[in-house]
């Protein structure tokens, strides 16, 4: 009883911590896990391949739960192995959740699909993600549920969600280039300041009234500004970024901050955007985004 999965890290248009409404993008960096189940097995132990002092909670309980919901309760082993950074305000948490749910089902045999009405589909991505999100929350990982960054990193694209109802509002499909600066420092989404969130709930109103009509790019950027005064970040890299990007943001609660061009627009130079961030302290990363989302290997 053996299963693989890999899911999707993401970049944010719109942090869902002012309004509950968020938005997030999937990008071309994964989170793999496998997860080996045990009838006889009590509880669940977990590993994490970059950090073995890290947290396990999220990875065991979301093998605790779908054993649950779709098994017999089996215990077992989780391992995951990243290229999304720990606390880095890339969704190392929902692709951690989404990779182990899906890991376990592969583990249980169960089809994996997105259509609840197909009779070959067991269990749909969706109802997948929303239980890694049910997991994070009881696990403590997250204050706002992140089923924006969750159905980002599920599904893939762009994604507009209510957090508060775990319902998706739309999808849709991408083609940017992205570069992602990404500083030493670490920042927990638990420990985010959510009060000096809140007051910039009109800033985020905004925000969402422009996802919902596809100006992802403006979105994201009114975001950005907005979220790094909320939560203490130098705006000066998003502001280094603006004439050489579609659009640039504080990516979830930070640290990152990531840049994006469309591949329409001629007027995007990313290259002139890792140039302007090149002497800061960190590391930069060339990706793309995905539309595909998380999938069992």
């Amino acid at each position: 009883m053996e299963g693989r999965a890999a899911a999707l890290g993401a970049g944010t248009v719109l942090n869902a911590l002012a309004t509950g409404t968020g938005a997030a993008f999937g990008i071309d960096v994964e989170t793999r896990a496998t997860v080996e189940l045990d009838p006889a097995a009590d509880g669940v132990d977990g590993e994490i391949a970059e950090d073995a002092g890290a947290d396990t909670d999220l990875i065991e309980r979301c093998v605790a739960l779908a054993t649950e919901r779709w098994g017999d309760g089996e215990g077992g082993r989780v391992r995951t192995d990243s290229d999304v950074p720990l606390a880095a305000g890339l969704k190392s948490s929902s692709a951690a959740a989404n990779a182990t749910v899906l890991a376990t089902c592969n583990a249980l045999g169960l089809a994996i699909g997105d259509d609840p009405e197909d009779p070959a589909v067991d269990v749909t991505r969706l109802a997948a993600c929303r239980l890694g999100v049910r997991a994070a929350r009881e696990a403590g990982v997250t204050v706002t549920g992140a089923f924006d960054d969750a159905t980002a990193s599920m599904l893939g694209g762009v994604t507009v969600t209510d957090n508060d109802a775990d319902e998706l509002r739309t999808r849709e499909a991408v083609d940017w280039d992205v570069l992602v600066w990404t500083p030493p420092e670490r920042a927990y989404s638990a420990d985010a300041d959510v009060a000096r969130c809140e007051a910039v709930a009109p800033m985020a109103d905004l925000v969402a009234d422009l996802a919902l009509d596809g100006r992802y790019g403006e979105a994201m950027t009114v975001n950005g500004l907005a979220f790094s005064a909320a939560l203490g970040f130098d705006a000066d890299p998003a502001v280094e970024a603006m004439p050489h990007a579609t659009a640039v943001s504080l990516s979830g609660t930070g640290p990152s901050v990531v840049a994006v061009a469309d591949s329409a627009d001629p007027e995007t130079d990313l290259g002139a955007v890792a140039d302007a961030w090149g002497d800061r302290p960190g590391t930069l990363r060339r990706t793309t985004t995905r539309n595909d989302g998380a999938a069992v290997e």
